[in-house]
């Protein structure tokens, strides 16, 4: 496996432990995947700090079935970015859609997200 396809499937499994991670409030692992640096915009435009998003993180979750599809992962040296788009049940009962970008650096060997966006078309 070449290093930037190893990066990709690396990149991958930590896209899949964030998604988890939202849908299960799992502030303990989003301590260990967000950089210090983090930064989240959220769907209606607000910019909130790696502090405010793991106090989100810490509320009960609204959704359920958040599943991520469509991933397109890019590998430029030690910067990675992923797209994806996300299908969800809203607390209401009816389906939702979005898409994210997040940003992920590569630190002292290991990778951190230091950026996320989310957009929600429900």
């Amino acid at each position: 496996m070449t290093a930037d396809a190893s990066a990709r499937a690396e990149l991958a499994r930590l896209n899949a432990d964030y998604i988890r991670s939202v849908q299960t409030g799992d502030v303990a692992r989003f301590h260990s995947l967000l950089a210090a640096d983090f930064r989240c915009s959220l769907p209606d435009g607000t910019l909130i700090d790696r502090a405010a998003f793991l106090e989100r993180t810490a509320r009960p979750v609204a959704i359920r079935d958040l599943r991520a599809h469509d991933l397109v992962i890019r590998v430029l040296d030690d910067l990675g970015i992923v797209h994806g788009k996300t299908a969800y049940v809203a607390a209401d009962g009816q389906p939702g859609t979005g898409c994210y970008t997040d940003v992920w650096i590569r630190r002292g060997g290991e990778w951190k997200a230091v950026s996320a966006h989310v957009t929600r078309f429900r």
